[in-house]
């Protein structure tokens, strides 16, 4: 028989969660006067959840509202942020823990998943979402392919329990000398034995090892914003497309060329799946598969081969660091199950102006992208001057969805947390 004094504390914890969740659920939440400094629809606010001071990467938020965020190195010893929400949409952060740096967080079933470039690890959550033993996360998966670029390794759970991690290529586009002009390609790129694409583990099994995960899908560059589609059951990811086309090629594209190809490409993946890197690129301009010059393209020829359509294309170089598959009714009807993407902004489109630092979202229809894409909240960088320099103020990075319907969206420039309310008339 439980104690009177355990019941009490068991009933305590309730009211909290309860009382926790209700402050979540108020859809009447104020935004900041200037809307957090952002542009956004009609009908839609926005607040400054927190100011974290880190380079916030992904960012989870549970059932009850609690924030974690992943900070791409550790602040004050510490990789990962809890942020506890109060009465006015703001939170505070409440607890930090985790020694690593790293990109992945996410929650499902009762965990905290986060990762580092090396490892992924779980933390078990109690009734109020809090991690039990912050100093004792469980190890799933180790020694993860890591290279001189493309480190990161973002995460997404199914609904098999089954773990998903990027592994991304530690090249531009396998050149016998990365980066270098008129280096050919290597043929039978051997980064793909162990990196470029999707690996597959499972997410409830301890001391896993890099070798025994399945590659679940290769051809992938680098994959940063992913998520698991609900409505057609189904991993979609946005891949980083490749660079510097004229700085190595400059007889076959001009700058501009250059400036704006290849897309930057969402995928919808099933097992076994090829997207083609480092053999070919997506050019959204021709909208065709072309053949990657290192391996003898010329910026016409088409590539050939058994190879993935992406599912939607991008201009070329904004770099889509998150993908959210919105799934709740706070937001007009138009959202439902359509995809909002972080794009984290361009470095690389000299001499034209720089490009992204924006949220954009994608319609979809029976699980498929359908119609074109919108900007839905710009002006994290500042300024349209700050926008087409790369001097960005903020730069948009992770997505979470808040139980009440709200988006949160990471800044791992600054640190900033935001939250994007719906305070207008539903049709």
């Amino acid at each position: 028989m439980r104690s009177l004094s355990s019941l009490a504390l068991a009933t305590a914890a309730l009211a909290g969660s309860a009382l926790l969740l209700s402050s979540q659920t108020n859809v009447h939440l104020a935004p900041d006067p200037d809307n957090a400094g952002l542009k956004l629809p009609a009908g839609f606010g926005a607040l400054k959840v927190a100011e974290t001071g880190g380079k916030a990467r992904h960012l989870a938020v549970t059932p009850q509202g609690l924030i974690y965020v992943k900070l791409n190195r550790p602040k004050d010893g510490a990789g990962i942020l809890m942020l506890r929400p109060k009465a006015d949409g703001r939170a505070t952060v409440a607890s930090s823990f985790g020694n690593y740096g790293g990109t992945g967080a996410y929650v499902k079933n009762g965990y905290l998943y986060a990762s580092s470039d090396h490892a992924v690890y779980r933390y078990k959550l109690n009734a109020n979402g809090e991690v039990a033993t912050p100093n004792a996360p469980e190890l799933l998966v180790r020694g993860l392919k890591v290279g001189s670029q493309h480190e990161s390794k973002s995460i997404v759970l199914d609904n098999e329990d089954n773990l998903y991690v990027n592994i991304g290529a530690y090249a531009n586009a396998c050149q016998e000398q990365d980066r270098t002009r008129g280096s050919k390609g290597i043929p039978n790129c051997p980064i793909l034995d162990s990196a470029g694409g999707i690996w597959q583990f499972k997410a409830n099994k301890l001391n896993q090892r890099y070798p025994d995960g399945t590659r679940y899908a290769s051809g992938l560059r680098n994959v940063v914003g992913l998520d698991w589609n609900q409505q057609d059951n189904q991993l979609f990811v946005m891949q980083h497309g490749r660079d510097q086309l004229h700085d190595n090629w400059p007889a076959l594209y001009t700058e501009a060329q250059s400036a704006t190809l290849p897309a930057e490409c969402m995928y919808a993946l099933k097992k076994g799946d090829n997207a083609g890197w480092p053999y070919l690129y997506y050019d959204q301009q021709q909208h065709k598969k072309i053949q990657g010059p290192e391996y003898g393209g010329d910026g016409k020829k088409e590539a050939t081969g058994n190879y993935l359509d992406p599912a939607a294309a991008y201009p070329g170089h904004m770099a889509p660091n998150g993908l959210l598959f919105y799934t709740g009714t706070m937001f007009p009807a138009k959202y439902r199950n359509g995809a909002f993407i972080a794009f984290h902004g361009s470095w690389n489109r000299a001499p034209e102006p720089q490009a992204g630092y924006y949220v954009v979202f994608q319609p979809f229809k029976d699980g498929k992208p359908s119609g074109q894409w919108e900007v839905f909240a710009d002006n994290f960088s500042g300024s349209a001057a700050k926008t087409a320099s790369g001097r960005a103020d903020h730069r948009p990075c992770g997505l979470a969805q808040g139980p009440d319907g709200s988006l949160y969206v990471s800044d791992d420039s600054k640190g900033t947390i935001y939250r994007i309310l719906y305070t207008g008339k539903k049709s």
